[in-house]
């Protein structure tokens, strides 16, 4: 009967190299770009450039794991499967499967919330309750494009892809060449932000270029899923690294750091004007709706998919709850209305930090996973597994140690959801490890 459900919902061969490379950028840019901008400003000050370029060395390396261990399992859900496969159907793999959709979850809300804020920039409006209603509102639009089938998620997204990799960038060469190429955020040095500030918002360049797992729980459904998988993630991250430095440079050239943090929910709509004029505001404010809308879109579409997968493999319980049709459809619903919640109560900033921490454990725990339990199956290098881990466990203590200072209650929210996660998960399944199934799981 699940295999039924699955079939419904699982087409093999459905997305292109190009509509993965569309959904993985898709993710990154309409976070990276529009909702991080100014939270890494705000932590890393002159320097935040350079912390997008930290960001994409980190994700390099975790990326290692999740291609090497795609090009030997693809798998739709593919996070779920990866830690399956490392840690057996326990708590341990569960917990950190579960982990990893509640951070995409996390995105979707604050992609979400980003978009209401840029288009209300448009009227002159901040803040208010339009805001979680606009949220809430294109996050119902992905829901309903993603229930039309794959095939509209990869042209949908592929066409948007398009439209914002090309507007952001004339917005960064733009914003350069108006600017005669003047970098005005670096007029703010008085302020000493300091190594552990740096260290710190690589966390959120970090979460930047975490859209790349998107591709991953695609697995399957890519065509040629052995090796388009990785080249997918390689080509998305390429692709990112230049469209962030570029804009990071046009914002930098327009806008002091006092600037971008006073307005770090909608830092690009605010650089276009003085570099752009009336006419380059709006269009930024456009092409924000447009990449963040893309980006609400490509998150629902997989963490739907892990989230069925782990009903699947019953690492999760699941029900139904009169709903019809295949499992899938009803983790869309679970999708939106979670993502809807968050998008309602919380601000973006605190969103944006609880997607890190969540995230960065869940890559630590699978960084330690493909190490102990499958590197050499899959021809891993230690050293490279190791360094992975390495990175994220500095920048989560500086993470946490900057929250602590200046926002500790959201570091008791994220400890408190991650312990919640992994209790819940123990009961449910009543063991924290299943060797044996590590052993022998094929």
């Amino acid at each position: 009967m699940q295999q039924e459900d699955r079939s419904g919902s699982y087409r093999q061969g459905s997305i292109s190299l190009g509509g993965a490379v569309a959904m993985g950028t898709g993710v990154m840019i309409g976070a990276g770009i529009f909702a991080l901008t100014g939270q890494i400003a705000q932590f890393a000050g002159p320097l935040f450039p350079l912390a997008f370029i930290a960001g994409a060395i980190v994700t390099g390396f975790s990326a290692y794991s999740y291609i090497r261990m795609s090009n030997r399992w693809p798998s739709s859900g593919g996070i779920a499967m990866i830690l399956k496969k490392c840690y057996g159907p326990g708590a341990v793999a569960a917990g950190a499967a579960l982990l990893m959709a509640l951070s995409m979850v996390i995105a979707e809300s604050l992609v979400a919330r980003t978009f209401a804020t840029y288009v209300l920039r448009a009227f002159e409006i901040e803040g208010g309750p339009m805001v979680p209603i606009l949220a809430v509102g294109v996050i119902l639009f992905a829901f309903l494009v993603n229930i039309a089938g794959n095939r509209s998620v990869g042209v949908f997204s592929l066409v948007m892809a398009a439209i914002k990799i090309g507007g952001i960038g004339l917005f960064g060469i733009a914003a350069l060449w108006s600017s005669g190429f003047q970098f005005a955020a670096a007029s703010d040095s008085a302020q000493d932000y300091g190594v552990m500030g740096f260290v710190a918002s690589v966390a959120f360049a970090i979460l930047a270029f975490k859209g790349f797992t998107t591709i991953t729980n695609s697995g399957s459904e890519i065509t040629q899923p052995n090796r388009n998988v990785g080249r997918a993630i390689v080509i998305s991250i390429s692709i990112c690294v230049a469209v962030y430095l570029l804009v990071a440079f046009g914002v930098g050239s327009s806008l002091t750091i006092d600037e971008i943090v006073a307005a770090r929910d909608y830092s690009l709509a605010e650089a276009a004007e003085p570099a752009l004029g009336q006419t380059g505001f709006f269009l930024t404010v456009i092409l924000a709706a447009v990449a963040t809308a893309s980006g609400v879109l490509a998150s629902v579409f997989a963490v739907s998919r892990m989230l069925a997968m782990l009903t699947d493999m019953k690492m999760i319980p699941h029900r139904h709850f009169g709903m019809s049709g295949p499992v899938q459809r009803h983790t869309l619903v679970y999708t939106v209305v979670i993502a809807s919640t968050l998008a309602v109560f919380f601000d973006l900033g605190r969103i944006a930090s609880l997607g890190a921490f969540f995230y960065l454990v869940m890559d630590m725990a699978v960084h330690w996973g493909v190490y102990r339990y499958r590197r050499e199956e899959i021809g891993a290098s230690g050293l490279v597994l190791l360094s992975a881990l390495a990175f994220d466990a500095i920048v989560l203590v500086a993470f946490t140690v900057m929250k602590l200072r200046s926002d500790p209650l959201i570091v008791l929210y994220a400890l408190g959801g991650i312990l919640a996660v992994f209790v819940f998960e123990r009961m449910y399944l009543s063991r924290w490890l299943a060797p044996q199934e590590v052993a022998h799981d094929h």
